[in-house]
């Protein structure tokens, strides 16, 4: 493990005092016992971290650089995946990753932000930032499935939309609120689920769907904690007290009617055991979310999308 975090230390520091013992122990000694005391210890330490996490700290979480990205779920829940390409307009955003494959038997059409691991794939990949033709080419393909009866699924990882001046010149504004208009329309199931980050209207480019999960130590902001405190304070070193504020957390989305379901992230994150989280987010499609969303009419699913957005925040505005 080449990357940890602050809170992580306690729990690294008791693993590696259990592979020291493993390494140690043969024939003539039995450390046994020891190691697994020890590993008691470290579940009972990740249930009390975890249990205890600051809005902050899922920030950390959320970005944290072993964390599974959009790209990992595709090769490991999707079989027979093949990526489309382009806008046919301008050229092909490869931070939108997008294409048709099978999750069991069921087809789909996969839309996904994917931020790039090494800084060349970081690069390309414009570190998870979509330009104007990546939605315009996820406009295209959610398009294309609607006309083939093919439900869309897509994985949200941004910190948000490209804000640079090549593309607010090809259209990133409108782009976007095509995008939200166009899935509003369409009337084939539609799945998304914040995985990482969730980053204002660059991940509802893609998240209009009739049911939006959050990981459990995702984040879905209208704004980064940076740029809410570089705005409200002119100090972007004071993000974490912007992201106290912000409500970005999946239980408080989960409150305000923003995000359906949180699905449970194996004990100290996803990044810890992604087998775990890949089975998880699986099963959670095949069993549940596709055999309700595939019972209702092109129109009630229509409908039903429409309405669970205009109620968003309207229980919390009552109990306030």
């Amino acid at each position: 493990m080449d990357y940890i975090l602050d809170f992580e230390k306690p729990v690294y520091a008791l693993e590696n005092q259990i592979k020291e013992l493993e390494s140690n122990q043969g024939s003539s000694l039995d450390l046994t016992g020891e190691i697994r005391a020890l590993r008691e210890k470290v579940d009972q330490l990740i249930r009390d971290i975890y249990k205890n996490l600051t809005p902050w700290d899922r920030v950390q979480l959320a970005r944290h650089p072993l964390r599974p990205h959009s790209i990992d779920y595709i090769q490991e829940i999707v079989t027979d995946f093949h990526e489309l390409h382009g806008d046919r307009q301008f050229s092909d955003d490869q931070s939108i990753v997008a294409g048709l494959g099978y999750i069991e038997q069921q087809k789909v059409m996969i839309i996904s932000i994917e931020k790039g691991r090494k800084t060349q794939d970081k690069v390309l990949r414009n570190f998870g930032m979509p330009h104007p033709e990546g939605y315009r080419k996820a406009k295209r393909l959610m398009d294309l499935a609607g006309r083939f009866n093919i439900p869309v699924v897509t994985f949200v990882d941004t910190p948000g939309a490209f804000p640079g001046i090549a593309a607010e010149e090809r259209g990133q504004a409108q782009a976007i609120a095509d995008n939200l208009e166009f899935m509003f329309g369409l009337d084939i199931p539609i799945v998304t689920f914040i995985i990482g980050e969730g980053g204002s209207g660059g991940a509802l480019g893609i998240a209009i769907a009739n049911t939006v999960i959050m990981l459990e130590h995702s984040i879905y902001s209208v704004i980064s904690p940076e740029s809410c405190a570089s705005i409200l304070w002119s100090d972007p070193k004071k993000a974490e007290q912007a992201a106290n504020s912000l409500k970005l957390t999946a239980l408080e989305a989960k409150r305000l009617g923003i995000t359906d379901q949180i699905l449970p992230e194996p004990p100290g994150g996803a990044h810890r055991n992604p087998k775990e989280m890949f089975h998880n987010l699986k099963v959670l499609l095949l069993q549940d979310i596709f055999p309700k969303l595939l019972s209702l009419s092109p129109h009630e699913r229509k409908e039903q999308r429409f309405q669970k957005f205009r109620l968003m925040g309207n229980a919390f505005l009552k109990k306030a």
